[in-house]
């Protein structure tokens, strides 16, 4: 484990050592939007199941799909709020440049699949 990504490790209540992610302050809240987008696409089945018209059902695809963009956007951000910034603080400048560029990379890759 490099030094930034030491740094993004917490000890919890029992003396763990459990990883930090941009999300974790906000993981109730994704877990929550997640869970709606589950009950939204339970309904999508239920209206396909219950032979419902075509364009109600490619609208409510839609909205889950704008859900679930919103979800990938806000984890984007945490990403580069969190992890890429995280890198920026390794104090060995060449380390620093190497941990930044890979966070920086996936970063770019993750986007790259979003817009696929």
């Amino acid at each position: 484990m490099n030094p930034s990504e030491e740094a993004a490790v917490a000890v919890d209540q029992a003396g763990d050592a459990t990883p930090q992610h941009g999300y974790t302050g906000n993981k109730d809240a994704y877990l929550r939007r997640l869970k709606r987008i589950e009950g939204q696409v339970r309904g999508i089945a239920r209206m396909v199941d219950e032979d419902k018209y075509c364009i109600d059902i490619l609208t409510q695809v839609s909205a889950v799909t704008k859900a679930l963009h919103a979800v990938s956007l806000g984890l984007v951000e945490e990403h580069i709020g969190h992890c890429v910034v995280g890198a920026a603080s390794e104090p060995d400048p060449a380390a620093r440049a190497e941990a930044i560029d890979a966070k920086v990379k996936e970063a770019a890759d993750a986007i790259g699949r979003l817009l696929r």
